[in-house]
């Protein structure tokens, strides 16, 4: 029995970044083997065992055969005689497919480091071209690596790009798919997880409303850089430099995807591309089967991030009805995180990365001044059922009024 670390460990340790996650390959060993150390199973397709006192993963060495559309359509063999080389070779990018023992020698049959050092993403065979799941994965490699100089390499690229045509995309699951997108999303250069998207074709795939985007001009007086897609990526980007949450992110790719359906006849204008792309948002939620928190925000941010960037000059009635829209009341972090993907989507146009944002401080004021109406008061005052609560809406839109006779002065 052999025990080597492998894939994205060894990865990390050759460039110097902090290494987190650790799996381990077990050769020359059987299920029984394992057991009798005292090592647990918890393999439903393959021999996968935790350590009897950290509780790390330990896979027995194994080969795959496609036998079936997807992700999942894979047939596993794992024995004694399955070599590390054998076991390597079923990885997806050469530099996840290196190995060492335990005095940290190197078993690199796939030219990994060089890579590495070439700071190329690369596959590591044909067998690639199997796996659906793995076009997601390199284009999320190709953002996590992109502040490294990290690009695809082409013949790589062609098997993504004939993955895409292949139909095989439209068999992932939508689990497997939000767990790759939203990982991509939390990077440092999400933008370039969509860039390598599209370039491969898997994003006319995926998203037809956020590739739809591309092309499509927008007002050069508000968005110097024109193109509605280029302006998405600036968005996505401005909101990973902001360290923005997972939310933030998924609402910024989603905010404008009723563009893409604005007949050409009214370029460069959008009129009420706010309305229009809430069935678009809805439909990306629902095939990825969004987190509900990232759901919400993307369509409230859809549907009003217009009124965000207008916010100074809207009346206190629309002011209130915005605030009730979110639930300010009872769900404030809601409100700030439609404030940052506003702000975000302000500055992702170009040349205007390190503009300022005064609406976010008036929102947030806004907020502030229609939370501070007391109800006891109005309580005491006899108002109950519907009446209360129109009671408590006109306390609240008197403050809004007075607030906002205050900012103007």
């Amino acid at each position: 029995m052999q025990i080597y670390k492998v894939g994205g460990a060894v990865r990390d340790r050759l460039l110097g970044k902090p290494v987190t996650d650790i799996d381990w390959v077990v050769v020359g060993a059987t299920t029984e083997e394992m057991l009798a150390k005292g090592y647990r199973p918890v393999g439903a397709d393959f021999p996968v065992f935790l350590h009897p006192k950290n509780g790390e993963e330990y896979a027995l060495a194994r080969t795959e055969r496609k036998s079936g559309r997807g992700y999942g359509g894979f047939t596993f063999h794992a024995s004694p005689e399955v070599t590390l080389e054998e076991d390597l070779i079923r990885r997806d990018l050469t530099i996840n497919a290196m190995a060492e023992d335990d005095q940290q020698n190197l078993t690199d049959p796939y030219h990994g480091q060089r890579d590495l050092e070439a700071r190329v993403l690369r596959h590591v065979s044909p067998a690639f071209a199997e796996d659906p799941l793995r076009v997601l994965r390199v284009a999320r490699f190709a953002a996590r690596y992109a502040e490294l100089g990290f690009t695809v390499a082409p013949e790589t690229l062609a098997l993504m790009r004939q993955l895409s045509e292949s139909g095989e995309l439209e068999a992932l699951t939508a689990e497997r798919s939000w767990k790759e997108i939203s990982r991509a999303l939390l990077e440092d250069q999400p933008q370039v997880f969509i860039e390598v998207l599209r370039e491969c074709g898997a994003l006319k795939v995926l998203m037809p409303e956020v590739d739809a985007l591309f092309g499509v001009p927008q007002p050069e007086a508000h968005h110097p850089e024109i193109d509605t897609g280029v302006h998405t990526l600036s968005v996505l980007e401005q909101s990973s430099q902001h360290k923005q949450p997972l939310t933030v992110r998924w609402a910024c790719l989603l905010h404008d995807l009723g563009k893409g359906l604005t007949p050409k006849e009214d370029w460069p204008r959008h009129i009420a591309h706010e309305h229009t792309g809430l069935k678009l948002i809805k439909a990306v939620n629902e095939r990825f089967k969004a987190p509900k928190d990232c759901q919400e925000l993307a369509l409230l941010v859809g549907q009003y991030h217009t009124h965000g960037h207008r916010a100074l000059e809207l009346k206190p009635s629309t002011l209130l009805e915005l605030l009730q829209s979110f639930d300010v009341y009872r769900r404030p972090q809601r409100f700030e995180e439609f404030i940052a993907a506003c702000e975000m989507d302000a500055r992702g146009r170009k040349g205007l990365e390190q503009r300022s944002y005064p609406q976010a401080d008036y929102l947030r004021g806004a907020a502030t001044a229609a939370r501070s109406v007391a109800v006891q008061p109005l309580l005491e005052k006899g108002f109950k059922g519907l009446e209360l609560g129109e009671a408590i809406k006109r306390e609240r839109l008197k403050a809004l009024k007075a607030y906002k006779e205050a900012a103007s002065a």
